[in-house]
């Protein structure tokens, strides 16, 4: 079964001002994703999420004018020589770096689609594992810049949904972090686990100063407080605080997760299947991870694919931790381009769908209309 037609399209929608989140990168005004196909000769389709890495048109166009030849032709089922291609031909000389990472994550999520769809099989049950309940924590683009009260109020009301863990943005200034998690944690009680996520908004001095409080309010980890390559920091960081530092979205493919682990200051895993390399790399990192004792979590990104890709590769592999449920209060392309993917039970724990390869269908039409809107998604 061969690969006849790779396509990319990149999809966007405005988030109206009263859903708009403020958090460590800016306020978020509209939200990007890249839709990937891949058309077989048998006629089976598979579908993908590439990150949008707030370039939409720049991965779409990158995908269907240079990875899309490099794979065309090549047998459908075998990806790890796809993976292999694309990196050889684009990573390991003159490539474009993240965007080609991100490109090939979207090509071969898609072709892990074609695979379960091939074997009469839903993904969770090709890579060996079980369909069974996945804790979830409350995140997405939730849980921002808001007043103290209202933070707490927000994560009560998902507390109340059966949420035993959420995640809060920090990233607006010390005593702005301290008195937020301070509110949230007043409001919740000593059992409801609280994450924090900087967004790459801190800088060593500024870890030092919250690492006080952030221990007093037993923080379960601290979110890329540095940009991901940050490496010397995150070591230091480590030796200032007690908090688990957490990082892994911004990290691509293993050998970044190899420095990681070599440098043992990030304890918390997270990557991203629609960038670090997709579900084939994914596996090799949690491969690594395991080796090492470290649990993954791993980032979700913005449609049912990825939503999808996360839960299947959390059931198969046996050092997965959290779900990262997506709580935004507006995302359509969650809850109309897809078909639902997050249903939770009571203790908010959620399932990986039953149907074959990713199990989740497209609303094509909704597909067809989205267009891209121009500029930045965080002002």
């Amino acid at each position: 079964m061969r690969i006849v037609r790779v396509s990319a399209q990149p999809i966007s929608f405005a988030v109206p001002e009263a859903f708009q989140v403020s958090l460590g990168i800016g306020r978020t005004v509209k939200r990007d994703a890249v839709i990937v196909k891949v058309e077989t000769d048998a006629g089976l389709v598979g579908w993908g999420e590439a990150h949008a890495a707030r370039a939409p048109t720049a991965i779409a166009e990158l995908i269907n004018s240079t990875l899309a030849q490099l794979v065309t032709g090549m047998d459908a089922l075998d990806t790890e020589a796809v993976w292999q291609r694309v990196y050889r031909m684009q990573l390991a000389s003159h490539g474009a770096g993240a965007a080609a990472v991100i490109g090939l994550s979207g090509i071969d999520m898609a072709l892990w689609d074609i695979k379960g769809k091939h074997a009469g099989q839903p993904l969770w049950q090709l890579l060996g594992g079980a369909r069974r309940a996945i804790g979830a924590y409350a995140g997405g683009i939730a849980l921002g810049f808001e007043p103290p009260d209202a933070l707490a109020e927000e994560a009560a009301a998902l507390t109340a949904r059966g949420f035993g863990a959420l995640k809060l943005r920090m990233g607006d200034g010390i005593d702005n972090d301290c008195a937020r998690v301070s509110a949230v944690r007043a409001a919740l009680g000593a059992d409801v686990k609280i994450m924090v996520d900087a967004n790459t908004a801190y800088d060593l001095a500024t870890v030092r100063a919250v690492a006080p409080c952030f221990e007093a309010q037993d923080v379960a980890w601290l979110e890329e407080p540095f940009a991901p390559h940050a490496w010397r920091d995150y070591q230091a960081a480590a030796q200032a605080t007690r908090v688990p530092l957490a990082a892994g979205e911004n990290h691509y493919t293993r050998y970044d997760f190899e420095r990681a682990e070599a440098d043992g200051a990030i304890r918390i895993w997270q990557p991203d299947l629609s960038k670090s390399g997709g579900i084939t790399e994914g596996l090799r990192i949690a491969a690594l991870a395991a080796r090492a004792g470290i649990t993954v979590h791993p980032h979700t990104s913005l449609t049912g694919l990825n939503m999808a890709a996360s839960l299947h590769f959390l059931a198969a592999i046996d050092n997965g931790g959290y779900y990262e449920a997506d709580v935004t209060r507006y995302n359509p392309f969650r809850d109309a381009l897809c078909s639902p993917v997050q249903v939770f039970d009571g203790a908010a724990r959620v399932q990986p769908p039953t149907g074959a390869g990713l199990g989740v269908e497209l609303d094509l039409d909704m597909l067809a209309a989205s267009g891209v809107i121009a500029g930045p998604g965080y002002v």
